[in-house]
């Protein structure tokens, strides 16, 4: 937990580097973002990584590959919710751990934006769970793919590579072209990391935003319950 909060701050303070160059090569803002605006996304974002676990432990696909999963299936529980479960108990730990400091820190050393209204830090909580429901509905199903290649680490790290990039944890969603931006909002990844902080930032429609992130979370558990009834119709433990 330590280590992690470390890296978060540290690789934190080298992402307000670049991005305050780039604004200061700008005149000061590029797409509704000043410096204190990119100050807040920033640690926003670095707190959030942690929180929602965009990058997660492929614990299932481990224990598809190990045979272990046949265990899990034997359960009186329902894998899928059971695991969500488990993943938002994590992430009440990691509120604490790993989204909190960061934002705290930023506070304390850097320019922050505060929401303009009181009613945004709710808001930005519930978009926050949301946006870890997403997550967890995204690694849920990348992980399930190991129930038919048994090896899903290739798609595991297409996964890793990809969704940095597209959930705006890089770059904000809104420094991307108009045509960008408007195809990357049809796809559950901007629910992933942009939404929750655009909606602290107060940036857009934060009623669009949140019914956004809930279609996503709704739709991608249905997915993955799916993709689970299909996969345990047959299970073959290897070597077993």
């Amino acid at each position: 937990m330590l280590a992690g909060m470390t890296a978060n701050v540290v690789f934190g303070m080298l992402r307000v580097a670049i991005l305050a160059a780039a604004l200061e090569a700008a005149d000061g803002e590029i797409a509704d973002y000043d410096i204190a605006a990119t100050n807040t996304y920033v640690w926003i974002g670095q707190g959030l990584l942690g929180f929602v676990l965009l990058w997660g432990t492929n614990e299932l696909a481990e224990r598809v590959r190990s045979g272990d999963v046949v265990v899990d299936l034997y359960r009186p529980w329902h894998l899928q919710s059971a695991m969500l479960a488990q993943d938002l108990g994590r992430g009440g730990f990691a509120f604490l751990t790993r989204l909190a400091p960061p934002m705290v820190f930023g506070v304390l050393l850097f320019p922050f934006q505060f929401p303009a209204s009181s009613a945004q830090w709710p808001l930005f909580l519930v978009s926050a769970v949301l946006a870890l429901v997403v997550s967890f509905a995204c690694r849920f199903l990348v992980d399930a793919s190991a129930f038919w290649l048994l090896d899903n680490r290739g798609l595991y790290g297409f996964w890793n590579v990809t969704s940095g990039l597209l959930c705006g944890l890089t770059v904000p969603v809104s420094f991307f072209p108009g045509w960008a931006r408007d195809v990357l909002w049809l796809t559950p990844f901007p629910a992933l990391m942009q939404a929750p902080i655009d909606v602290f930032l107060g940036h857009g429609d934060v009623t669009g935003v949140l019914l956004h992130q809930l279609f996503w979370a709704v739709a991608l558990l249905g997915a993955g319950h799916l993709v689970l009834q299909r996969a345990v119709r047959k299970v073959v433990v290897q070597g077993g």
